[in-house]
């Protein structure tokens, strides 16, 4: 990692990635209970929000639709990916160059990094040679660190997201995308595992709004710099009420219930 190498994407050193990758990793059914979010330009509307530091995007959405909002979103360039219709043991195919996310107007970008897969040694390759173009073109570098494979016996365990945290820091990610686990406690060595490469919270799978503010407050107060959401985000019926309370947990290190009380409503898990 760089220092200040991710300072398009943070404010104040934190970082808010809204993230909408989904269509091409999970389909078209995480658009389901908000059927408007198919939509692309939805979600780049949402990220206009000052709450939002970057845009998480791949190459045909951003190529159709980051030039309508170049001024106004920051792009961050998700470089790999794969279908959830693949079957195999954890990969991600890169789906684009770093020079071209550059030209589309990239400030970043994203790489999934599946270490303890049998790709493991192949996609380690690949992280090398986007983190290094993404270097000679003054670039920020997220890795979604997800530690997945046939010999992981539970990706959620501490240990296994301190050795996430701990791969950004070694292959040179300037922020590494983790899931929660679980406890500050863990939260928190996760956090110094990583260095001074960055750590922020995945959002997940849609839950209640207080649930979800209060373990992005827990995560914040063990020494995450921020999160990267989608589905907690643009699943929501006003989703613009919860990157407001974002923003407040983020960067004004608001309570969730300080929050909650400002909300129209709370949302429920569905």
């Amino acid at each position: 990692m760089l220092n200040d190498a991710d300072s398009a994407i943070t404010r104040d050193g934190k970082a808010l990635i809204l993230a909408y990758d989904h269509g091409l990793e999970h389909g078209p059914v995480d658009f389901e209970p908000v059927p408007e979010t198919t939509d692309p330009s939805v979600v780049f509307d949402l990220a206009t929000h000052d709450a939002v530091t970057a845009l998480a995007v791949q190459k045909g959405v951003a190529e159709a639709y980051y030039p309508d909002y170049e001024d106004e979103v920051t792009l961050l360039a998700k470089v790999n990916g794969t279908s959830n219709l693949w079957m195999g043991e954890p990969d991600s195919s890169v789906n684009w160059t770093v020079d071209y996310a550059h030209e589309l107007g990239a400030d970043a970008i994203g790489f999934t990094y599946y270490g303890g897969s049998n790709g493991e040694v192949e996609m380690a390759e690949e992280f090398r040679d986007a983190q290094e173009a993404a270097r000679h073109r003054d670039m920020g570098v997220v890795m979604w660190s997800y530690p997945r494979g046939q010999g992981l016996k539970n990706d959620r365990d501490p240990s296994t997201i301190a050795y996430a945290t701990r791969l950004g820091l070694e292959l040179g990610a300037d922020i590494a995308k983790v899931k929660y686990p679980g406890s500050a406690e863990a939260m928190e060595w996760a956090c110094q595992s990583a260095g001074k490469c960055k750590v922020v919270m995945s959002g997940g799978s849609k839950t209640s709004d207080r649930d979800f503010l209060e373990t992005v407050e827990t995560a914040m107060n063990a020494g995450a710099s921020g999160l990267a959401v989608g589905r907690n985000v643009f699943q929501r019926d006003n989703p613009e009420a919860l990157l407001d309370g974002l923003e407040q947990v983020i960067f004004e290190a608001a309570t969730a219930d300080e929050d909650l009380d400002a909300m129209p409503g709370e949302e429920t898990e569905p």
